[in-house]
This record gives structure tokens, sequence and C-alpha cells, in this order.
């Protein structure tokens, strides 16, 4: 059986590492902690599980303090957390039997991170990152922020996901300004940090800024794939913000250059012309939306309802519109197979057995 050295990096965690820690007892053969200038008591709440911590003086740069942490390791892989990531009682089991059988010739292996819930605790957003990373075989973290490891090698796909459970806001400020340090000290940006720059703009409603920084991205060529898709998504919301509506289209529709169709994409053209009141059109993408096959492991960002529940009870409401109520009612029973309790789902119930008198 391969052996596990657990590595975090950690700054004012006393909250919630010990949750961490707690949640992947027993399935680590060993456990690095890195502080990089915690004041709060996180070195005392890591002092209960284990003796190997480590101070690191932090320089605006994660890939920095991964890249010391990892080399502290000694077992055959290193498995990274955030110390307000948590491994689920069924993900243990699914971890634990994966480090069991896993081929020693394995170089990197994929595990779903949920970081998105609905309010019924449902993951509304997902995506696969790196998460096991054999050791001492040439991987190293690079990006100051939004830090990466570049898969390479044999590579699984493992059937545990890690769990991001926030129960504080972290500082919205520190990656745009990590972003911002660096370009004024005359850094290029490599293009996958171009495209998270570009979100953390969106995210700080700097819509004309992300607009341009997309817009450089998708030019220079450069990108992965599946973030060109998704900077055409987020450029099509810049354009939106910035009430350029007609141009919102056109920009979901670069992304076809790159690849199929993303339910992602579909849902938000069958937005668009939702809100025209152009129904029929609508109808058409929110159905496009239920044909595209979800393949979380591109890498991409999934958010789930866009690929069943939001379609369906857009189709709902794009049928009812169009007076089909008969293939209205169907949708919403589609959409209720995805989530029986939805508020939405049970008030279109209501109102279709309103209508028959029931």
């Amino acid at each position: 059986m391969v052996t596990v050295s657990l590595c975090m990096i950690v700054k004012n965690e006393a909250e919630v590492l010990g949750r961490c820690l707690e949640s992947v007892a027993g399935l680590t053969d060993e456990i690095i902690i890195v502080d990089t200038g915690s004041a709060d008591g996180t070195k005392e709440v890591a002092a209960r599980f284990t003796d190997r911590i480590y101070e690191f003086a932090w320089t605006d740069d994660f890939s920095a303090a991964r890249n010391y942490a990892f080399s502290l390791a000694e077992m055959d892989y290193c498995l990274w957390l955030d110390a307000d990531d948590i491994l689920l009682p069924p993900d243990r089991e699914r971890f634990q039997a994966l480090k069991e059988t896993l081929s020693p010739t394995t170089s990197v292996v994929m595990a779903k991170y949920n970081t998105g819930f609905d309010a019924a605790g449902n993951v509304s957003f997902s995506y696969y990152r790196e998460r096991l990373i054999k050791n001492r075989a040439g991987f190293w973290w690079k990006g100051a922020v939004h830090e990466a490891i570049e898969p390479a090698g044999e590579m699984v796909y493992a059937e545990f996901a890690v769990t991001h459970r926030k129960t504080r806001l972290s500082d919205p400020n520190r990656n745009l300004h990590i972003y911002e340090k660096l370009l004024s000290q005359g850094v290029t940006l490599e293009p996958r940090q171009q495209f998270y720059y570009g979100r953390e703009l969106f995210d700080h409603q700097r819509y004309e800024e992300a607009l341009r920084v997309f817009g450089e991205f998708l030019a220079e060529g450069q990108g992965w794939r599946e973030n060109n898709i998704d900077a055409c998504r987020l450029r099509a919301l810049c354009l939106e913000h910035l009430n350029r509506y007609d141009e919102a289209a056109p920009a979901l529709l670069q992304s076809f250059v790159y690849d199929r169709p993303r339910a992602e994409i579909c849902c938000e053209l069958g937005r668009w012309f939702f809100q025209r009141d152009d129904c029929k059109t609508a109808a058409y993408w929110y159905a496009m939306a239920l044909l595209c096959p979800q393949d979380a492991q591109t890498g991409a960002f999934v958010f789930p309802d866009c690929c069943g529940y939001l379609p369906c009870l857009q189709l709902c409401v794009c049928f009812s519109r169009l007076g089909d109520q008969e293939q209205a009612e169907r949708m919403n029973e589609l959409a209720a197979l995805f989530k029986p309790d939805s508020p939405e789902v049970l008030h279109n119930r209501a109102w279709f057995q309103g209508r028959k008198g029931v």
C-alpha cells in the first residue's frame, strides 16, 4: 500500500484546522503543517495532530509556500488540503480504498473539489483538481495565486471528493492585490494566471477591466480550452453588466470555436433569449443544455444545475408562455427529479393543479 504525506499551508485557521485534520485522521502517514504567520493559536491546534510544524515567511506567493511544504514530505505521495476543506465520511472510505489499491506507477490522482452548495446542501459547483501527487517526481506548484500543479504521466480519477466548507469570508482583496503587485513589478502573467486575474476583476465588479483582460487572454490563443470557454461566458456577463446586451450572445457563441457546446453556455444563451421574450429560441437552448454530455473530468468548472434542474425549470416557463401547458407541466416534473423539494417546482406544481381545479 502506498504512503501519503498530508501537506498543508495555513495562517490564522484555528477555527477550522481541527475540523479538517479530524476528517482525515488515520488516512495519512504523516502530517506536515507549514504556518505562514498565524497569530490565533493555529499552531496549537496543529500540535494536537502532528509535531511536523514549520514556519515559512509569507511572500505573497502560494506556490512558494506549497512547494516548501511538499519538500518536507517523506512519503510516496503528497496530499494537499486547505484548512477549510474536509473529507465527508463516505469520501474517507473512498480515499482509504484508493490508497489500498493505488498503483505506485500513478503520477497524479485527480479528485473532485466540491466548493459550491445550494440551500439544501446539494453541490452546485465543482471541478477536478490534482489532489495526490507522486513525491519527488518533478512536480512543482506554479502561480503566485490560484496555484496549480500541471498533471502529467499516469493519471487516475478518484471516486473520493474534497468538500470545501468555509465558516468565514477570507480577505476578498488578497488575490487581486497579489496580481496587481506582480503587474506593477513588470511581471507578465502566463495564460492561466491571466485568466484568473480576469476572474478576480470580474468578482470585484471591475467589468471594463475584466472584459479587456479576457479579450487579451483569448486573442493571444495560448489558454487552456476550458479556461477559454469560461472566459467567453464571463465576457458575456461583463457585457451585460455594462449594458452592452446585444454583444453578450456573440461572446457566448464564440465558445463554440473551442469545443462542443457546454450546458452552462447553453443555459446562458437560453437566458439571453428569454430576457428578450423569445421563448421559442430560449427553449431551444435550454433543450440543448439537456443534451450536453456532462464530463467533469475535463477539469472544467461545472454547475450541475445547468445539466438538468435549471433547463427543465426554464423549459417549464417557456412552454407555459408559449401556451403548451401539458409540456410545461411535464418539464416541471422533470425538474422535480433533480430537486424534489425545490420551492419553484412546488409552486409550479400547485399552479398546474389549481389550473386543473385539483
